[in-house]
């Protein structure tokens, strides 16, 4: 499904709010593809959100889940310790920094119950029962990976594609495992990413991290990709859930885009804000502990359009986006690509 798209462009799962049912509707309609992000989800809201997106259209889209990991041992007293001013600013209690699964096994059961056609994974791989389960019952299974490691482990549990996640990407890295480094694991660029894992597996792959135009579309196809998956430049879209001043960092363009671990406990790419520079350096490898932590701050900025408590999640090439209807950037992105393959063949036909 994923290889023969019309326009092989894919809006990326955004959690948090950003991947509406609508991004999501008007992606399909367009040509392209749409994830719906049930990460932080219950399972009842992913349900409400797949009914929406089936109502506003009958274009096929996919559901993103997160792999629960082990439970961190970490101590997050000094860190806890080290949040209260910027809850005291915001006039908030910090939350309860607990494990919990994310209510994967009842996701799970949701997505085959409503026979959604496509299922990506992010933060680990699925265990072999699980992807038997989802393509016994029809469903494509895509798992995300940044490593050739990764890459391996996910093809012998039985994925039918990888989207491989390139260190350029937005928000969170796809890693399996969180080696403590400030990039989590190694930082391929997406070329590179995609050379090593297609040396690796024999496999369809999903190319994403750092692609805003059409051109960018047509390099990592023409690297072997089936098809480009993109997140931050659906970010200003019109249909996206992006808050306010998120949108407002974006098209200011100012700002340069570091890893960290401060809002979640597990590396992600986000625009350098106060929180991001005070606490990156002392915030533990604790994922979902750290997310739950810091989530009542995150709220109440979010509310008070602070964007310097915010988790503004970007790519590096976030300043090229484009404040357009996702119909219209599609297209856009289609004619650039187009424009980029023509050119390419006149330089070497």
């Amino acid at each position: 499904m994923l290889a023969d798209l019309r326009i092989p462009v894919i809006a990326a799962p955004m959690a948090g709010g950003v991947s509406t049912p609508e991004l999501v509707a008007e992606v399909g309609r367009a040509g392209g593809f749409g994830f719906l992000a049930a990460g932080y989800l219950p399972a009842e809201a992913v349900a409400a959100h797949i009914a929406r997106t089936r109502e506003l259209g009958s274009h096929p889209f996919g559901v993103n889940l997160f792999v629960p990991g082990p439970e961190s041992e970490a101590d997050l007293r000094a860190y806890r310790e080290s949040l209260r001013a910027e809850a005291d600013r915001h006039e908030v209690a910090l939350g309860d920094p607990r494990w919990e699964d994310d209510d994967y096994p009842a996701k799970l059961d949701l997505v085959v119950g409503e026979c959604v056609p496509v299922v990506s994974f992010t933060f680990g791989c699925p265990e072999p029962a699980v992807v038997r389960r989802l393509r016994d019952n029809g469903i494509q299974v895509v798992v995300t990976v940044t490593t050739p490691a990764e890459a391996r482990i996910a093809v012998d549990a039985g994925a039918d594609v990888l989207c491989v996640q390139s260190a350029d990407a937005g928000a969170h890295r796809g890693l399996f495992v969180d080696d403590g480094s400030p990039a989590g694991g190694p930082s391929y660029g997406l070329l590179t990413a995609l050379r090593l894992v297609m040396e690796t597996v024999d496999v369809p792959v999903i190319a994403t991290g750092g692609l805003m135009h059409g051109a960018d579309v047509a390099a990592v196809l023409t690297a072997g990709a089936v098809a480009a998956q993109l997140g931050t430049a659906f970010l200003r879209c019109q249909e996206a859930g992006t808050p306010a001043a998120h949108r407002a960092a974006l098209v200011a363009g100012d700002r340069r885009t570091e890893f960290t671990r401060a809002f979640t406990g597990r590396p992600a790419r986000g625009l350098v804000n106060r929180f991001l520079t005070e606490h990156s350096a002392d915030a533990p490898s604790a994922y979902p502990q750290v997310h739950h932590l810091t989530k009542p701050v995150r709220a109440a900025a979010k509310r008070a359009g602070d964007p310097e408590a915010m988790s503004l999640w970007a790519g590096q090439a976030y300043s090229l986006g484009r404040d357009l209807p996702a119909a219209e950037l599609l297209a856009r992105l289609d004619g650039e690509a187009r424009d980029a393959v023509s050119r390419a063949r006149r330089r070497w036909p």
